[in-house]
């Protein structure tokens, strides 16, 4: 239990990421933060009283970000999770060690190397892809576009929300939204 996640928010109740369920504890008895929605019925004891483990929390006063911060850390196994370790062209899924990130425009086409433009694929389709599009080389994603422009930070957290229901309302997703992840899995 206590190093299950929890959904952080912002003051505006922004989707700011996940903490552990130790430092939300911490937080919550400094004052920094409140309990939105615990986690069931699980508690944490001690010797003289009872918690109920959070799962979602607010920080008490509001904290600017600059607008999402360059989504550079573990970019690779996040397209990965957004992808659900399948590739996007045969829909096998595989080991991280058995993919590879494809462009969907290749970089010798203008293509960027941005989360947008990247998506799972095995060794085999993505030589087979090799420097075209995947209309060009008539291998249909099978990701759609609005999938692929969500945040990779958002997308992340849409995984965890697979598991944990009550966190869904906060990070605003939608039937449709939920039926888009489960398509592309």
């Amino acid at each position: 239990m206590i190093t299950g996640r929890v959904l952080l928010l912002n003051f505006s109740y922004e989707p700011l990421g996940t903490i552990g369920v130790a430092r939300a504890v911490c937080m919550w008895f400094s004052g920094k933060l409140t309990v939105e929605e615990n986690d069931g019925d699980n508690v944490l004891h001690s010797p003289s009283t009872t918690i109920p483990i959070p799962s979602v929390v607010r920080l008490r006063n509001y904290v600017h970000i600059k607008r999402r911060r360059q989504e550079t850390t573990m970019k690779r196994a996040r397209i990965y999770i957004r992808d659900r370790y399948r590739c996007q062209y045969c829909a096998e899924h595989k080991h991280a060690k058995d993919l590879t990130l494809d462009h969907i425009l290749p970089r010798a086409q203008g293509g960027e190397s941005t989360p947008q433009n990247l998506v799972a694929a095995c060794v085999k389709c993505n030589q087979r892809k090799g420097n075209r599009t995947p209309e060009q080389a008539r291998m249909p994603l099978l990701t759609s576009q609005k999938l692929l422009r969500l945040g990779l930070d958002h997308v992340l957290l849409c995984h965890y929300a697979e598991s944990r229901p009550e966190w869904k309302k906060y990070l605003f997703m939608d039937e449709s939204d939920e039926t888009e992840m489960n398509i592309a899995a």
